[in-house]
């Protein structure tokens, strides 16, 4: 299979990050404002083969591995990890492309780099689209995976969970095509990635996001409580709730293209 090419680009901190630039916008018009694409835990650009043909052809898209996943380089034991430095990641990769402004789209994890990089850099962000994305993981099951990780491995453990993921009406061959893209990330690099994620929580911050902000729940979510995404609703001043009924965590990867429509359909309300 060929792979897409991805540009690279060194962080502040000396870490080489890969990003894809996506535009399949008409050259004679106005590009707007572009979108910035931020992936899931273990995930990888790949991971938007159906979202990013929609959503390109409306806006320019970047899309960053962040550090230690796909192409992007894995930082060592000694080498600091914190959110807040993926959103440093983000900013300088903007920076980079001379970029100063973006509509965010965050999946899961994803999206606590777009609700920080929201909150600690508001004139970056045009609009904010969050899809199973909730203030941090604290007190979660997530606290458990990195040990279940440990035992069994990264692929055996998401197969062990698809059904937290997947319905079951999903097809077996995209379920089993991310076990296996999963499966190739690092387990010690991920370990330390959702225990971090696991240790946060910035309910209270929320009020802080006030560009307008479309949240995408998940109907069935096994992973964290439902509840949380009405009150993620409540706390971000300019927030929009929709609810997919009866999907488990990974709407984006169940149903991509409903998804990115999603995305269009907000952005295009905004004016």
């Amino acid at each position: 299979m060929i792979e897409p090419t991805l540009s690279r680009f060194t962080s502040s901190d000396g870490i080489s990050l890969a990003y894809r630039v996506d535009d399949f916008t008409d050259p004679w018009r106005d590009q707007g404002i572009p979108v910035l694409m931020l992936h899931a835990a273990m995930g990888r650009y790949r991971r938007w083969y159906a979202w990013t043909p929609i959503i390109a052809r409306q806006h320019a898209t970047i899309s960053m591995e962040l550090r230690g996943h796909g192409s992007s380089e894995i930082p060592g034991p000694d080498t600091p990890f914190s959110l807040e430095r993926l959103v440093q990641d983000a900013r300088e990769l903007l920076d980079l492309l001379a970029v100063p402004r973006v509509h965010v789209v965050g999946l899961s994890a994803g999206g606590y780099v777009g609700q920080r990089l929201a909150m600690e850099s508001p004139e970056r962000v045009a609009t904010l689209s969050l899809f199973a994305s909730t203030p941090g993981l604290k007190g979660t099951q997530a606290a458990t995976w990195p040990e279940r990780i440990g035992k069994v491995g990264i692929e055996a453990f998401v197969r062990a969970t698809a059904s937290d993921r997947f319905g079951p009406d999903a097809d077996p061959a995209l379920v089993d095509w991310f076990c296996r893209q999963v499966g190739a990330n690092d387990p010690a690099w991920i370990g330390r990635f959702v225990t971090h994620m696991s240790s946060r929580d910035w309910t209270d911050d929320l009020p802080r996001i006030t560009c307008p902000t479309l949240i995408v729940a998940p109907g069935h979510e096994p992973i964290g409580e439902n509840n949380t995404y009405e009150v993620m609703a409540r706390a971000i001043p300019r927030a929009e709730l929709v609810e997919y009924d009866g999907m488990p965590h990974n709407i984006g990867d169940a149903a991509p293209e409903r998804c990115a429509r999603e995305v269009l359909r907000f952005l295009a309300a905004q004016g």
